[in-house]
């Protein structure tokens, strides 16, 4: 009370002593409750420490799940009788208040708070007094966090799995219509044999098919519900755990109360599912910007996913498969973070489970928005049939062809090698391609060798023969196309 002047204490009575000295302490016991845990300490938390530890500027995205999570909690806590029915039906007035605050953008976030479960509560209790504290009882944030990530992740899984499918289909859809046009397989980099651009492409719908079935099959470890580890022990409360999963569309709970608050494997196991989706991703980017090179030109992108220089006019840049080829990096950066992350941390939870959050979301919104676009510019791919035709021609595609021509003649694969081999040389010196050689030439490198060999010497032939399941014949990728789409049906 020195901060008075002595006149104005002289002037005061003892009652209106009492009532300041009291409406000090109040006001003070009120600036510590801006945290949930403040009664143990004896100063508040520095504002430096406020901005490092809150995590309310990102995991307020979290808040839509938030509410879905408490209010299951709510009424599994009424229908045991912890809380009352009133309780529970003021639960959900505030909660729908809440909402609509959040979706219009009214709701007041405050750093204070440190995160969105503390802001949410806060407003509740603001809304609904008492029946918003008890609220909490029988949960800590740990167990409500890990159901939050859960909920919100197997709802963002659900969402890829869909882009997924669209990107399948569009490569499907320039499969069909590509069936028979023939470019230059590689190996090494090096022309190899003549396939389909049709089944080139169905080579990435079966990895991103692929991807969809680890995205499946992960969302099955992600939708085990945390909720009623409380901290890390459980709770004394006679909660019901499965009538809250059911409540929520969990799978099972979690078995294990140490577990379930500390572990974040499931959102390692979606980061690497992620990883290996952006991989995909970054393989066929590379292929489109080698395409479309002046070099090569096989292909070109609609002017839309393309930039120009500034100082160069001619210049049409492949940007965005070749951002997408760096985003990979940074989805792969986010998987190493993780695992570094969960790699040292001793049962149960600890602070440094806050750090999941930012690379769960970076990945989650780089692959919708990845995916999104790729669905969308692989239909639009102009597909250069003549100069992928000509190319087929570069690098004596059909000369394995030759060689099992000679084997079905009678003989062993490798003296066929060779004498297909000293053939590509030959073929080589002289500037042409083996199908332009004559048949008396042929002839010199096996006895055996008919005037039929030109068939199996055209680009057509060659891949006309491989028509077994997985082949490139034509008639294969139509049929591969009708099983994909059957698929995704």
């Amino acid at each position: 009370m020195q901060e008075f002047p002595d006149l104005m204490l002289r002037l005061l009575n003892r009652r209106e002593l009492l009532e300041i000295s009291t409406l000090l302490i109040m006001t003070d016991q009120f600036a510590r409750k801006a945290h949930a845990w403040s009664a143990r300490f004896s100063e508040p938390v520095s504002e430096l420490v406020k901005r490092y530890t809150a995590s309310v500027d990102f995991d307020k995205r979290l808040a839509r799940v938030d509410i879905q999570g408490s209010l299951a909690h709510a009424v599994m806590l009424a229908k045991v009788g912890v809380i009352s029915a009133q309780d529970r039906a003021d639960i959900e007035r505030g909660m729908q208040q809440i909402a609509s605050e959040i979706e219009s953008g009214r709701f007041q976030w405050s750093i204070d708070l440190e995160d969105v479960h503390l802001n949410i509560e806060r407003r509740l209790t603001d809304l609904v007094g008492d029946a918003g504290k008890r609220l909490h009882t029988a949960r800590s944030r740990n167990d409500q966090v890990a159901t939050d990530i859960r909920l919100w992740l197997r709802g963002e899984i659900d969402t890829l799995i869909g882009l997924l499918r669209e990107l399948q289909l569009s490569l499907i859809e320039q499969a069909e219509k590509h069936c028979a046009t023939i470019m230059p397989g590689f190996t090494h980099l090096q022309v190899a044999q003549p396939v389909t651009f049709g089944h080139h492409l169905m080579a990435y719908v079966e990895m991103f098919a692929r991807d969809a079935e680890r995205l499946v099959d992960c969302r099955k470890r992600v939708n085990r519900l945390p909720l009623g580890a409380a901290a890390l022990a459980g709770t004394s409360y006679p909660i019901d755990r499965a009538m809250v999963a059911e409540l929520l569309g969990f799978d099972a709970i979690a078995a294990n109360s140490l577990d379930a608050v500390s572990d974040r494997d499931f959102a390692i196991e979606f980061c690497a599912a992620g990883a290996l989706i952006m991989t995909h991703i970054s393989r066929l980017s590379e292929e489109l910007i080698i395409w479309m090179s002046a070099r090569v030109g096989f292909i070109d992108l609609p002017d839309r996913y393309c930039t120009g220089s500034s100082i160069m006019p001619q210049k049409k840049n492949p940007d965005v498969p070749e951002l997408a080829r760096g985003k990979t990096g940074r989805v792969t950066g986010h998987l190493i973070g993780l695992l570094t992350l969960m790699k040292g941390q001793p049962l149960a939870y600890n602070k440094d489970n806050q750090e999941d959050k930012e690379p769960l979301f970076d990945t989650v919104d780089t692959l919708q928005a990845t995916l999104r676009i790729f669905a969308d510019m692989m239909l639009g791919v102009e597909v250069k049939a003549d100069r992928m035709r000509q190319a087929a021609f570069e690098g004596f595609s059909t000369a394995t062809d030759l060689a099992d021509y000679l084997v079905r003649k009678g003989l062993p694969f490798r003296d066929a090698h060779e004498a297909v081999g000293a053939a590509v040389r030959h073929a080589q010196n002289a500037g042409v391609d083996l199908s332009q050689l004559s048949l008396a030439v042929l002839q010199g490198f096996h006895p055996s060798i008919d005037a039929d060999v030109f068939e199996v010497l055209q680009l057509e032939g060659s891949v006309a023969s491989r028509s077994h399941p997985g082949g490139t014949a034509p008639a294969q990728v139509l049929a591969a196309v009708a099983a994909a789409r059957q698929r995704l049906s």
